[in-house]
């Protein structure tokens, strides 16, 4: 991305994390996050699906930043989705 922006790479994340308030890599991961948290929300999703529809190669890293990020797992998220 520093490449096309004609940025040094650290030149473009200082810029990134200026506008964005993350790295670059951090905001990637919010987005794929947040990407896989609305398939199991809007499409009733199983969370490893999800995950590898968002490219997580590991469930199990999928599901640690998943509860990291929003507090709860994707199994809660599915639950609460079951029990409205």
């Amino acid at each position: 991305m520093a490449d096309s922006a004609h940025m040094s790479v650290s030149a473009f994340h200082k810029a990134f994390k200026e506008i964005t308030e993350d790295s670059p890599l951090q905001y990637l991961k919010k987005i794929r996050l947040a990407r896989a948290r609305d398939l199991i929300i809007q499409k009733n999703m199983k969370a490893y699906l999800a995950a590898d529809a968002v490219e997580y190669e590991s469930t199990s890293q999928f599901s640690r930043e998943f509860k990291r990020h929003f507090g709860q797992n994707p199994a809660d998220v599915m639950r609460e989705i079951r029990s409205a």
